[in-house]
């Protein structure tokens, strides 16, 4: 382990050897994978694949694990800048931070805040995130420079919004469409970026707008991402405007499909989750942002019951794929495990498989990434087990679950290419990509004129004590 370097990863072709792969069947141990043109050529049992590749030299991989990376299921790539403004600030916070931060936005920061956070997501782990899309006043092509030049893979979202929300005005539904087909063509064939659509939330869409980039979405093979039932005030407020809740609207209006992909879907009545099974919509489900903004935990374990098609979706809180894996159990154990003495929650596979291939699904992409085996994209990661957090082995999925961290993490490849080793990447400044953030962020914030309502904890401590309000 200790002899491992980079530059034994840095090879077109690779015949890696760890001690144990991450399979869609399991924990395999003994088993080798051959990574070439970026996708899994073969894995299987180290001695056939050895045997079969002769002309590669192995790479011994002692102490590590082999895994799919993570799939960040939803995602705002250009509030990278915000970091603890939205703490302990009430649910809603869209309106009073997301949007004007987004707004003061121009091409450098909104490129800059976007690699800043695909940075943090692939030191965490993630290869791939679903970007439900920006309101910054830029090109969406910057968004897609930033990932692809960080090297993460990303589902990009373009915002299809036609109807007033109350932060911006009507839009010609033409104008929306024709920029929706032309997005989507965009990047069709892209290597890094793959096209999706997105709408803030379903009252933001008309009921025409919300059918026909459903429609494209499905004709295309992509997904449309949705805010869905978030927040309490965000239901009421469908409800007064349109005698529907938010995902009941959807279904009125025909956009309930398997092309979409719900973001939050927390606050479910047994009749709107009845809607989503029968639908073959997937959820995002978001369990740290659901614990930070204060809004409900969405019944997960209800949705793998079900059948409904879930990953885990940070919401751009923190980029740590072992922290989120933690968090989806953890919530659904604190929500509904304690209640009902469900002492399992799911187990530590289905948090794994959920934060990998069920993401993956969820956001369009199952047949090219969040799995190890043959013909996927070679989106992985090699983890350091040999800790004391990880020793002895006994379980090794509720292990990388509930005692996994990113600090864990030796390198992380995407699409076959290494692209950090040790929390950083070798072919860009990644410290000087934060030092330029940390100089853009302050007169970004200030252009702003952002409206919080809760102190800083510098402001309140050590007198304030009841935590501020």
């Amino acid at each position: 382990m200790t002899d491992l370097s980079p530059d034994q990863l840095r090879h077109e072709a690779l015949l890696l050897v760890p001690d144990a792969t991450l399979t869609p069947e399991g924990p395999r141990d003994l088993h080798a994978v051959v990574v070439r043109d970026g996708t899994f050529l073969d894995v299987g049992p180290t001695e056939r694949i050895v045997r079969t590749y002769p002309s590669l030299t192995p790479v011994r991989l002692p102490g590590h694990v082999l895994m799919p990376g993570f799939v960040d299921a939803h995602h705002h790539l250009t509030q990278g800048f915000g970091g603890a403004l939205a703490f302990g600030e009430p649910s809603e916070i869209f309106r009073r931070v997301w949007v004007p931060l987004e707004g003061a936005l121009d091409e450098e920061s909104a490129y800059v805040a976007a690699k800043l956070a695909a940075l943090e997501s692939l030191r965490g782990g993630f290869t791939t995130v679903a970007e439900a899309g920006t309101r910054a006043a830029v090109d969406v092509d910057v968004v897609a420079s930033a990932t692809r030049d960080a090297g993460i893979r990303c589902v990009l979202g373009l915002v299809c919004n036609d109807a007033s929300d109350g932060t911006d005005e009507d839009t010609d539904p033409h104008t929306v469409l024709s920029a929706a087909e032309k997005h989507l063509a965009r990047y069709g064939s892209d290597d890094l970026v793959h096209p999706s659509l997105a709408v803030s939330v379903p009252e933001a869409a008309t009921t025409g707008t919300l059918a026909a980039t459903a429609r494209l979405a499905a004709e295309a093979g992509r997904v449309v991402q949705i805010h869905v039932n978030e927040h309490l005030v965000a239901v009421e407020r469908s409800l007064v405007r349109q005698g529907l809740r938010p995902l009941e609207y959807l279904h009125h209006a025909g956009a309930l499909g398997p092309q979409l992909l719900a973001a939050h879907a927390t606050l479910l009545t047994p009749s709107e989750v009845t809607l989503l099974a029968d639908s073959g919509a997937a959820v995002s489900y978001n369990p740290v942002a659901s614990a930070w903004k204060g809004n409900a935990v969405a019944p997960a374990t209800t949705f793998a019951e079900r059948g409904i098609r879930f990953g885990l979706g940070t919401d751009g809180t923190r980029g740590d794929g072992f922290r989120l894996a933690d968090a989806a159990e953890f919530a659904q154990r604190l929500g509904y495990g304690l209640a009902s003495g469900d002492s399992s929650c799911g187990a530590g596979w289905t948090w794994l498989d959920r934060a990998t291939a069920g993401g993956a699904d969820a956001a369009g992409l199952g047949r090219l990434t969040g799995r190890v085996t043959v013909g996927a994209a070679a989106d992985f990661l090699l983890v350091d087990v040999t800790g004391p957090e990880m020793q002895p082995s006994w379980d090794r999925p509720w292990e990388l679950v509930r005692r996994g961290n990113r600090d864990q993490i030796t390198a992380v490849f995407v699409a076959g290419r290494l692209r950090l080793w040790r929390g950083w990447p070798l072919d860009w400044d990644g410290p000087g990509l934060v030092r330029r953030a940390a100089e853009l962020a302050p007169q970004v914030v200030r252009r702003a004129r952002i409206t919080r309502t809760h102190p800083t904890s510098a402001a309140v401590w050590p007198q304030g004590r009841d935590g501020g309000r």
